[in-house]
């Protein structure tokens, strides 16, 4: 249903905060200019395995729920589905272009595919926050939560790769912020088109579903699956359940 002027101007705040919020993410890769390799390994270790288990929580905790309901369950089913297919696609062409180059062409290449990639990744990041909070304000806490602990790792990451690729920090940290700021650009557009549509936001949020599905079933648990050692499995169990957790905590705000 489409939302009154009076609950949009609430959408419009909530949304924003939350997108400045996730943009802001981006500069974090400077405290990790003092931390040795090893360690950062560890914490990013923690931090996804927390990640996964926070956008898979948002994702069949938060957002299945609110767009399976009634006769809309299965046009929902084939919008997330359609999501899954084109996130491979996508992923696939920027891996064949990347495929496509000698060593250090492929280093060059790499920095400026993680920089464009990172800028989609935010910008269906803004899409995804805000098409939730179209559906509610909870729902949109939630996964503007689940997009905040999904991008710690994430800037971590990448600002560690940019680095190695050969740029400065600074340069790593200005083109970091400048694609974060993608974030902001998606949510501001579905915010001043989705209400002319009104199965908007049902087929954002499906997709949104999608790109969450896809980023923990196909970057994430294939990375925490490479551990071998029993004790740090568990040690994942532990974290992806906490972040589970907090997703079903903010149940309580339903």
């Amino acid at each position: 249903a489409l939302v009154s002027d009076a609950d949009m101007t609430q959408v419009w705040l909530y949304t924003i905060i939350s997108v400045v919020a996730v943009s802001l993410i981006s500069f974090l890769g400077i405290f990790m200019l003092g931390i040795k390799q090893e360690r950062l390994q560890r914490i990013l270790f923690y931090l996804i395995s927390f990640s996964a288990g926070a956008l898979l929580g948002d994702v069949f905790i938060h957002i299945l729920p609110e767009i399976m309901a009634g006769e809309a369950a299965l046009r929902s089913g084939w919008y997330i589905l359609a999501g899954i297919m084109l996130f491979f696609v996508l992923e696939r062409v920027l891996l064949w272009h990347n495929s496509h180059s000698s060593h250090q062409e492929e280093v060059h290449a790499m920095v400026y595919l993680t920089v464009v990639g990172d800028a989609l990744h935010n910008f269906l990041d803004g899409i995804a926050i805000a098409a939730a909070f179209l559906i509610s304000i909870p729902v949109g806490i939630a996964t503007a939560t689940a997009v905040i602990f999904h991008e710690i790792p994430q800037e971590i990451g990448q600002f560690a790769i940019l680095v190695h690729g050969g740029w400065s920090a600074k340069k790593a940290l200005l083109y970091n912020f400048f694609s974060a700021l993608t974030a902001i650009i998606g949510a501001v557009l579905v915010l001043l088109f989705a209400q002319s549509f009104a199965e908007a936001p049902a087929i954002l949020l499906g997709l949104s579903a999608a790109s969450f599905i896809y980023i923990a079933m196909s970057d994430l648990i294939p990375e925490l699956q490479k551990e071998r050692h029993l004790g740090r499995f568990i040690l994942q169990l532990v974290w992806m359940t906490a972040g589970i957790g907090i997703m079903a905590s903010l149940l309580l705000l339903e």
